[in-house]
């Protein structure tokens, strides 16, 4: 059958009383009978599975209300209303699901929560509903991995820790299931650039028992979400649509997709996958009513089985290596054995060199990214975090984390917002025993190294190495399409078999595992004359045997090449299109590879632009200083470098060729470049400034994720920003814009309920002569209301509220 979940509550809750601003979780211990209410509604509606009270039930969200302290025992009083009411409508088979909503905060390195406090924040709240005794966990809404995987990582381990005390006391551990959803735009990505196929992928390594997405859009547009999520995942798929884009009519919100049009969706959700059905924004019992309907004599497809790949993501992206598709490169670069200065560099905790290697070897076109933080004498545990939230903002590539201690591992696959290649697991005993738990907890593919006590000199050997090692990751709960198997490349120059055996274990791994091969490629020619041609020979040698993806420097042009040529000879490049292409692009490639890098002394504006696009925040301050030193003037600097680099920046996040996490980097970077700028030419600086932005969230409406993400953007692209914060009186706006002569005013409303705030701000704005052009945006916000309520401008995102504040200015 068909699981149906309930729709929306918020909505529900005002219906019945709760007054604007006020907090929704309160209601679980204050008026308890008018939550158990709705949930009998649903019930009675038909909902399998109910939601408690609970979206903004964490420390964090609840701190709103000075009510942190109480978050456990709101959960817990959540669930109980949710178990009161089933008992109350006699549906025993009805499920509770333990809602978790995000914080309303980004996650380091986007924003300034930390994952530890992340983690402790959804841990709490997963121990509430617990207690009160929920079935089910669903995380909802969110728009970034590493809020997501904070949430799914806190609930498996409250989960866990039950199960712990149950079965210490003698107690039936129960079987709780977890849900995750995003929330798309109508690109199909989360403001953070998340696909459905990345979501999936890392999402279902790292435990998710079901996968989904919900609010935001209506049914029709999830339908492409489904189809990209069952490609991804065998997990069961959830969709959570909202009934369309709420409209404000005569002062009340009104959302077009009534009970019957949303009902006559589900049949078509389910066809294309869905499993689990519900509501969000906008949904009532009776929407729920039609959802159960429409699909009483459905049962859920049967899915063709997916063939298990090897998958590594990024926040952003996917990468897949299979034996059936091209070879890719994995960049080598950034590792600091053999190199003096990138070692020094990260023992004195500078991070330049190991960005610019990041950016260079992605531009050269390495498909994911080797990190080595070993160097002696520092705390690598702290080093490869750090590199994590430097890195991650930085590229769209995945990661391999490159370490043989277990702790510094810890460290970078708790925060990585993907799914890690860890590199690597060898045979020995306790590098099994430490290694394997931590791929598992954390979702990581494993990079399988044949190597215990001696050097296997055979094939058969080796084999036999990766056969130990992959039974334990089985055992320990990893499966095919977890694994990258390496051949192990040893010295030619001292056996004369090396090469030969190598390229026999490529062909073994293929025939007795499938899995995808890798290896460093150096090692061969080691003390031998002329090793670039061995290298290049062997390399062409291995790619005939079978190898996916090797570890290898990107900026060799040699080695490119015979991976370019090799992909044609081999098949897997029909005709040599791809071939053909990079060699005709080849001086373009070098150029943008050197972009970072471009001499100062001769193109000063072209390096400033060039580490504003980067998000080169360590070196942008001193390009400033050489800018100035050449004699440019500060307006010079500020427009023609800094602000034509942001709007490079920003047309390509509308083409949708880079997403937020570089967007904020790049703002950050210019933020730097203005700080330089103002410690050394203060008059100039502050001439140099765009304008006064005043910006809010109205009154009764307590979410400011994206005001926050608007106001960082704008105060690093130049603007003077008076952030007024969230839930704001409409007299403290019009008094901060008059007192601060204020060139523009951004008003912030994300529930329907809120967007009247927006005329009365406007219309008391206007009534105290000010002069500020107001500009409105937010989730629930449309350019039609925009024009309604008065306002000059509309910005749908924080790309383009910048540029619309740049043409107000400049016009003014």
């Amino acid at each position: 059958m068909i699981e149906i979940f309930d729709g929306g509550m918020g909505t529900m809750l005002q219906a019945r009383g709760l007054q604007p601003g006020a907090c929704p979780e309160l209601m679980n211990v204050e008026h308890p009978e008018v939550v158990i209410g709705v949930h009998r509604e649903y019930i009675d509606a038909g909902a399998t599975y109910i939601t408690t009270n609970t979206f903004g039930g964490s420390p964090l969200k609840l701190e709103h209300y000075g009510l942190s302290d109480r978050c456990e025992e709101l959960n817990e009083a959540a669930a109980k209303c949710a178990r009161r009411a089933i008992a109350e409508c006699g549906r025993r088979y009805v499920k509770i699901a333990g809602d978790i909503g995000p914080t309303g905060r980004f996650v380091e390195p986007l924003g300034d929560l930390d994952f530890e406090a992340a983690y402790d924040n959804f841990y709490r709240q997963a121990v509430g509903l617990l207690r009160g005794g929920v079935d089910a966990f669903i995380i909802e809404t969110m728009i970034d991995m590493g809020e997501m995987r904070a949430a799914l990582i806190a609930v498996k381990d409250a989960v866990a820790a039950e199960n712990k005390a149950d079965s210490e006391a003698g107690h039936r551990c129960r079987e709780i299931k977890i849900i995750c959803q995003f929330t798309y735009a109508e690109d199909l990505r989360t403001v953070t650039g998340t696909d459905p196929v990345t979501a999936a992928v890392t999402l279902d390594a790292l435990g998710a028992d079901i996968i989904g997405a919900n609010c935001s859009l209506g049914p029709d547009e999830y339908l492409s979400v489904v189809k990209q999520l069952i490609t991804a995942t065998d997990k069961p798929i959830i969709i959570q649509p909202n009934a369309g884009m709420p409209q404000l009519i005569d002062g009340k919100t009104v959302f077009p997709m009534g009970p019957e049009t949303f009902g006559e969706a589900a049949p078509k959700l389910v066809a294309a996958g869905a499993a689990y059905l519900g509501g969000c924004c906008g949904t009532t019992p009776a929407h729920i009513k039609a959802v159960a309907e429409a699909v009483k004599d459905l049962a859920p497809v049967k899915r063709e089985t997916r063939p298990r790949r090897l998958q590594l993501t990024s926040r952003t992206k996917t990468v897949t290596i299979d034996k059936d598709l091209p070879p890719i490169m994995i960049g080598e670069r950034i590792n600091p054995t053999g190199r003096k200065k990138l070692a020094a560099e990260i023992k004195d905790g500078s991070f330049t060199s190991v960005k610019k290697e990041a950016i260079g070897q992605a531009r050269a076109g390495a498909s994911v990214l080797d990190v080595n933080m070993g160097v002696g004498g520092i705390d690598q545990a702290a080093a490869m975090k750090r590199a994590m939230l430097e890195l991650t903002p930085l590229t769209d590539l995945p990661l391999a984390i490159d370490t043989s201690d277990a702790k510094a591992l810890e460290a970078a696959l708790r925060i990585y917002p993907g799914r890690a290649l860890i590199n690597s697991v060898s045979a020995e005993p306790e590098r099994l025993e430490k290694f394997l738990p931590l791929a598992k907890k954390y979702g990581a593919a494993v990079l399988c190294l044949p190597l215990e006590k001696d050097l296997p000199k055979t094939a058969e050997a080796r084999v036999e190495l990766i056969r130990k090692i992959v039974e334990a990751a089985k055992k320990e709960g990893l499966q095919d399409g977890d694994f990258l198997l390496d051949g192990l490349v040893l010295t030619v120059a001292s056996d004369a078999s090396a090469a030969k055996e190598v390229l026999r274990a490529l062909t073994l791994y293929r025939q007795e595992f499938g899995y995808p091969t890798t290896m460093g490629l150096s090692n061969i020619s080691f003390g031998l004359p002329n090793r670039p041609i061995v290298n290049h020979t062997f390399y062409a040698m291995c790619l005939a045997a079978g190898l996916d993806a090797p570890i290898m420097n990107p900026y060799d042009d040699g080695m490119k090449d015979t991976l370019s040529s090799a992909k044609a000879l081999l098949g897997v490049d029909p005709n040599g299109v791809e071939y053909s292409k990079a060699q005709s692009g080849r001086d373009a490639v070098k150029v943008a590879a050197s972009a970072a890098s471009i001499d100062p002394k001769a193109d000063i504006m072209g390096a400033l632009k060039a580490a504003v696009i980067d998000g080169d925040k360590d070196s942008v301050g001193d390009l400033v200083a050489e800018a100035i030193a050449q004699g440019r003037e500060a307006n010079d600097i500020t427009n023609n470098a800094l602000t034509a680099a942001m709007n490079e920046i920003g047309a390509d996040f509308g083409a949708g060729r880079v997403f937020l996490p570089q967007v904020l980097l790049s703002a950050e970077t210019m933020k730097a470049a203005f700080d330089r700028l103002k410690e050394i030419l203060p008059a100039a600086a502050d001439s140099a400034r765009l304008g006064t932005f005043v910006i809010a969230t109205v009154k009764g409406d307590v979410h400011d994720l994206g005001k926050n993400i608007v106001a960082a953007l704008l105060e690093n692209s130049g603007f003077k920003v008076i952030d007024l914060g969230k839930d704001v009186e409409a007299d403290a706006i019009v008094a901060a814009a008059t007192e601060s002569k204020a060139d523009i005013v951004g008003l912030c409303a994300l529930m329907t309920t809120t967007m009247p705030e927006l005329d009365i701000v406007i219309e008391k704005l206007k009534n105290a002569g000010s002069t500020a052009r107001v500009m409105v945006g937010g989730a629930a916000v449309t350019d039609d209301y925009a024009r309604d309520c008065g306002a000059d401008s509309y910005a749908k995102d924080g790309v383009a509220a910048v540029n619309i504040a740049k043409e107000i200015v400049g016009a003014m």
